[in-house]
C-alpha cells in the first residue's frame, strides 16, 4: 500500500502511557510516515485540556492577571511526559519563548496554537522524524480562509524531501507571517490537508472511538459500529449531528478520493470506520445511519394560488437573507411553504421576520411552531429499495410519535423527519430497532 498519513487526536497524546501507544502503532507499518499531532486533552492526573489552559493564560494576560500558576500547569504536563518518555528535548527555551509572547499580547491563534506545536516537537523526537512546523506549510488568505492550493504546493514539495516528519495540526500562517488557527477540531483538517498534499493511500483519523456509530450511544443502547460509509452520507450525519470527524476535513481528501480511516488508539486491532468516495457494498440493514438535532422552529406561509404567484419563493428567502439568517430545509406544497430554522436564530429577530413576509407576499396565514427535533435516516442503500420510507413511518406511529414535517433529498440519499423535541429519543430508538435489531 502507499503512503499513510496519521492524526492523533487529543485524547491520543495526553499522557505518556497514549504517546506509547502511538509510537507502536506509528512503527508497525513503514508506510505511516507522516503523523499530525493534536495537543494533549484530559487525562488521569488532568481534568484540564492544554488548549483550554492555554486560552486561560492568553485570557489572564489580557486582564493583566497572573499567569503563572495555569502556565506552570501547561509546562509541568509536558515536562512529564518528557520525562517518563526519557525523550531527548529540552524545552525551557522554548516554553519561555511562548511566557514572555502571552505576557506580550501576541495575540490569541499564536497563543493556542501552542500546544499542537510542543506536541509535536516532542513526539517528532520519541519517533526520531522530522519536525515541521505548520506555520511554514499551511497558509491563509488575508480574509482568513484556507489558501488551498498554496499550501497543497508548498506542502507537497516539502514533503516530497522528507521521508518522516510530525506536523502540529490546528494552526498555519497569514500572508504577513502572523498565526492563524482552525475552528475546534482543527486538527481533523490538518490531516486531511497533509493527505492530499502527501497524495496519500490513505488517511488514518486516530481518536478514542472504534469508527461510527449507526445511531447516538446517548439515545440508543451500544449502536452498531458502520463499517463503510460515502463522503456523501458522511455530510449528510456530520451536518445532522454526528461528531466523530470535524466536518470540514472531509474536503481537502474528498477531491483527491482519498479514503480515510476512523481508527481507535486504546483499540487498535479494530478495523473502524471507512470513508470512501463510493463503494458498491450496501449495509444488509439498508440504512446507513440516523443523525438527528433538536432546537428547530418552522414558519409556514399559506396563500391560495401561491403556486401561480412569479417569484414567490425567492420574496420569502429574500427576507431571511435580508436579516443574515440562512434555512435548514425548504419543504412546500401548491398553496403553502415552510422554512425550517434554528429556534435561536429565529428568535434573534421573529417579529422583524415575520413582519417582512407579510409586506413582501401578503400571505392568507403565516404561523410559526417552536420545538421541532429533525431527524436523518441516511443510506446509499435506500435508493430505489422499496418500502423504505413506509418503514420509516410505520415505526414512528407505531411508537405514538406524531411526524410534523417531512423532507426527502433528491439523491435518495436520506430522508429527514421532523418531529417534537419531546419524542426525540423515543424516535431514534423506533427507526432504529425497525432497521436494525
Amino acid at each position: 500500500m502507499g503512503v499513510k498519513v496519521l492524526k492523533f487526536g487529543g485524547s491520543s497524546l495526553a499522557d505518556p502511557e497514549h504517546f506509547i501507544k502511538v509510537r507502536d502503532i506509528v512503527k508497525s507499518e513503514p508506510e505511516r510516515r507522516y503523523v499530525v499531532a493534536s495537543a494533549p486533552g484530559k487525562c488521569k492526573t488532568s481534568n484540564n485540556k492544554i488548549t483550554d489552559l492555554l486560552y486561560k493564560c492568553y485570557e489572564l494576560a489580557v486582564e493583566e492577571k497572573d499567569i503563572s500558576e495555569v502556565f506552570d500547569e501547561i509546562c509541568s504536563r509536558y515536562t512529564y511526559i518528557v520525562n517518563e518518555l526519557n525523550i531527548n528535548i529540552n524545552l525551557s527555551e522554548t516554553f519561555e519563548k511562548i511566557r514572555l509572547a502571552v505576557l506580550n499580547n501576541s495575540g490569541r491563534d499564536y497563543v493556542a496554537s501552542r500546544g499542537e506545536y510542543l506536541n509535536a516537537k516532542i513526539l517528532a523526537a520519541y519517533l526520531g522524524f522530522e519536525f515541521i512546523d505548520a506555520k511554514k506549510v499551511i497558509f491563509f488568505k488575508d480574509d482568513g480562509t484556507l489558501d488551498s492550493e498554496k499550501t497543497n504546493t508548498v506542502l507537497h514539495d516539502v514533503l516530497a524531501h522528507c521521508p518522516y516528519a510530525v506536523i502540529p495540526g490546528f494552526y498555519g500562517s497569514m500572508p504577513n507571517g502572523t498565526i492563524k488557527t482552525f475552528s475546534r477540531g482543527g486538527s481533523d483538517i490538518t490531516g486531511s490537508i497533509v493527505a492530499r498534499a502527501a497524495n496519500a493511500a490513505l488517511y488514518e483519523n486516530w481518536t478514542d472511538v472504534s469508527g461510527f456509530l449507526m445511531a447516538d450511544p446517548r439515545c440508543v443502547d451500544d449502536p452498531k459500529p458502520i463499517e463503510v460509509i460515502t463522503y456523501k452520507e458522511l455530510r449528510e450525519l456530520s451536518y445532522m449531528g454526528a461528531t466523530v470527524l470535524h466536518e470540514d476535513a472531509i474536503f481537502p481528501v474528498r477531491c483527491s478520493k482519498i479514503p480515510i480511516n476512523i481508527r481507535n488508539t486504546n483499540k487498535p486491532e479494530d478495523k473502524g470506520t471507512f470513508i470512501v468516495p463510493a463503494t458498491d457494498k450496501v449495509s444488509e440493514n439498508v440504512i446507513t445511519g440516523i443523525a438527528g438535532k433538536v432546537g428547530f422552529s418552522t414558519i409556514t406561509v399559506e396563500k391560495a394560488m401561491m403556486n401561480a404567484e412569479l417569484g414567490f419563493g425567492r420574496r420569502v428567502l429574500q427576507v431571511i437573507e435580508s436579516l443574515n439568517i440562512s434555512y435548514e430545509h425548504f419543504p412546500s406544497g401548491i398553496d403553502t411553504m415552510s422554512l425550517v430554522l434554528s429556534s435561536k436564530e429565529l428568535d434573534r429577530c421573529r417579529a422583524d421576520i415575520l413582519a417582512g413576509i407579510c409586506k413582501a407576499v401578503n400571505p392568507d396565514n403565516i404561523f410559526v411552531e417552536d420545538n421541532l427535533a429533525l431527524i436523518a435516516i441516511v443510506g446509499r442503500g435506500m435508493v430505489k429499495t422499496k418500502g423504505t420510507a413506509a418503514r420509516i413511518f410505520k415505526s414512528l406511529s407505531d411508537a405514538d410519535i406524531n411526524i410534523r414535517m417531512i423532507d426527502q433529498g433528491s439523491c435518495e440519499l436520506n430522508i429527514i423527519v421532523g418531529i417534537d423535541e419531546n419524542d426525540y429519543n423515543a424516535a431514534i430508538n423506533a427507526i432504529y430497532d425497525e432497521f436494525v435489531k
